[in-house]
């Protein structure tokens, strides 16, 4: 079950009465004809709401039946995400299927990992390597001349939907699209984090979106043509930087994959940093697992020093909860497990609630050490120094 955006306490309104009433008949039909009327109706609600950009209503809609009713509120949900990622358009008139989809890159580095824009070639060898190996053989490509970081991702369901009818338009075309960057956030430098690639295919409607939707492909296959040649393609832009290419896919699914792949990604390059950066073998160093506490569980995050220096955290690691997960699932030793494959020994977990605590100067999150204390993140002076920017 997907997380709601919490917060929405507004009066109800009728559309969004309406949308918790076909969410929950939708929820409890018992065959599949039921769920197509229900199915056929609630689209429909949820297309129009998304199109007059209603988004308060979407949210409050969610909000309440992840509260009153978890079956509804993933029906719902799913309903939202697809009909902001997917449309068709009549072009000419032939009709097209239309998806949004995004391309995960891990990367870590000790300097800036890039957020820029793609030039003409960039674009063309990118859509080269997704049409050859990940699309379909009738698809039509268009992509954001932008490499995205996450804050810079469209997380509006409205908006996520106009992009992806503009963007649509422009695949039919055989066109791309020129970012316009001056309202985007600022990104903060991190040691590790994601970069997105945004596109749209569109395909003759009913014919095979994705590679491994025909026949003879595969996903497994696809994954590893597209990390192979995606990878040597994207390899310009990221001088100085390890990355990683996950697949490219609908968007909300490649985003919450590139939010899932990157936990165990960030601990790996903090590992790697450490050992590069200060020549400490991982048997060196020692790592404090806690639980960090809002409301609920929220976190874990994880202090990294060198053995015997115990009040001394080098570096941290966020390892953020994601979907159903909670205090129950088995994190820490998903945890644990990572860092021993890492080379780590020493391995501290601390079952005390901690607060969700930020160093007042930076606003970075602070992190544990082995007596329980939440310090800031810093690395001894004479490296530090050398450093161009004080990475978190």
């Amino acid at each position: 079950m997907k997380r709601p955006r919490f917060g929405a306490r507004d009066r109800l309104s009728r559309d969004a009465a309406e949308l918790q009433r076909l969410a929950i008949g939708q929820s409890e039909s018992g065959s599949m004809l039921e769920d197509r009327f229900w199915n056929n109706r609630l689209a429909g609600l949820t297309r129009d709401l998304l199109r007059s950009g209603a988004e308060d209503d979407l949210t409050i809609a969610m909000d309440r039946l992840y509260e009153s009713h978890p079956p509804a509120y993933d029906e719902l949900a799913n309903m939202v995400e697809a009909q902001a990622e997917s449309c068709e358009l009549d072009i000419g008139g032939a009709r097209y299927d239309i998806l949004l989809f995004a391309a995960p890159i891990l990367a870590w580095s000790r300097y800036a990992i890039p957020t820029c824009r793609l030039g003409a070639n960039n674009l063309n060898m990118l859509k080269v390597q997704l049409s050859a190996h990940v699309f379909g053989a009738h698809a039509r490509l268009a992509l954001v001349d932008y490499l995205f970081s996450p804050d810079q991702l469209p997380h509006n369901f409205c908006d996520i939907r106009e992009l992806t009818e503009s963007l649509g338009a422009e695949a039919i075309a055989g066109n791309d699209m020129a970012m316009d960057t001056g309202n985007l956030p600022e990104t903060y430098r991190f040691l590790s984090d994601q970069r997105y690639l945004i596109g749209a295919v569109a395909v003759p409607q009913g014919d095979p979106i994705f590679r491994w939707n025909e026949a003879d492909g595969s996903r497994e296959t696809a994954r590893a043509a597209w990390s192979k040649q995606g990878g040597s393609s994207l390899a310009p832009l990221f001088t100085g930087c390890a990355w990683q290419v996950l697949l490219a896919d609908a968007y909300h699914h490649a985003c919450r994959q590139g939010d899932l792949e990157s936990r165990s990604y960030a601990i790996k390059a903090s590992v790697a940093f450490l050992q590069t950066t200060l020549g400490l073998l991982p048997g060196e160093l020692c790592a404090v697992i806690a639980p960090c506490y809002d409301q609920r569980l929220e976190e874990y995050r994880i202090g990294l020093m060198p053995r015997g220096h115990d009040h001394q955290v080098y570096h941290g690691v966020v390892w953020a909860l994601l979907g159903t997960e909670d205090e129950n699932s088995e994190i820490v030793n998903q945890i644990d497990t990572l860092l021993r494959e890492c080379g780590l020994s020493s391995i501290v977990s601390l079952d005390t609630h901690m607060p969700m605590e930020f160093c007042d100067d930076c606003g970075a999150p602070l992190f544990p050490t082995v007596d329980g204390e939440l310090v800031d993140a810093a690395l001894p002076e004479s490296v530090e120094n050398s450093i161009a920017q004080t990475l978190h």
